[in-house]
């Protein structure tokens, strides 16, 4: 890892994102789901970003310099308004190294989401019609 990496870091369920800043700190949105009104985009150290977990650069294909990449993480600290599916540490770590707002996670979790919704709407219309058809009187 070197300075500018967007990196990520395993948490229970998720992979928790912040930016390397090449000093051994890492800048990133500290706070946790059900604490969002806490949150704040912080440096803290690499161990504290850790967590004792494994951490991994993440491969960006297009990224700017890796100075740019930490000034725009420095313009940020003390930010809150964090929102775990619109500004959340992948967001602020995604915009940072290639300034496109987005979280991969939360959009895998919005597609499965959203093809549960429809298998579940298929099967209450199947349902239904199975149910309507079944009233009907054979003459």
């Amino acid at each position: 890892m070197a300075r500018g990496d967007h990196i990520r870091a395993r948490r229970f369920g998720y992979w928790h994102h912040g930016i390397d800043c090449g000093d051994g700190t890492v800048i990133h949105y500290e706070g946790e789901v059900f604490r969002a009104k806490f949150a704040k985009i912080r440096r803290v150290t690499m161990r504290e970003f850790a967590r004792n977990g494994d951490v991994r650069t993440v491969a960006e294909p297009f990224m700017y310099d890796p100075d740019t990449v930490v000034e725009r993480a420095e313009s940020r600290l003390g930010e809150s308004g964090y929102c775990a599916f619109a500004n959340n540490c992948e967001h602020f770590a995604r915009w940072c190294a290639t300034g496109i707002c987005e979280s991969r996670q939360v959009d895998r979790i919005l597609a499965v989401a959203s093809g549960i919704a429809v298998a579940t709407a298929g099967a209450v219309a199947t349902l239904v019609v199975a149910k309507a058809i079944g009233r009907r009187r054979i003459v």
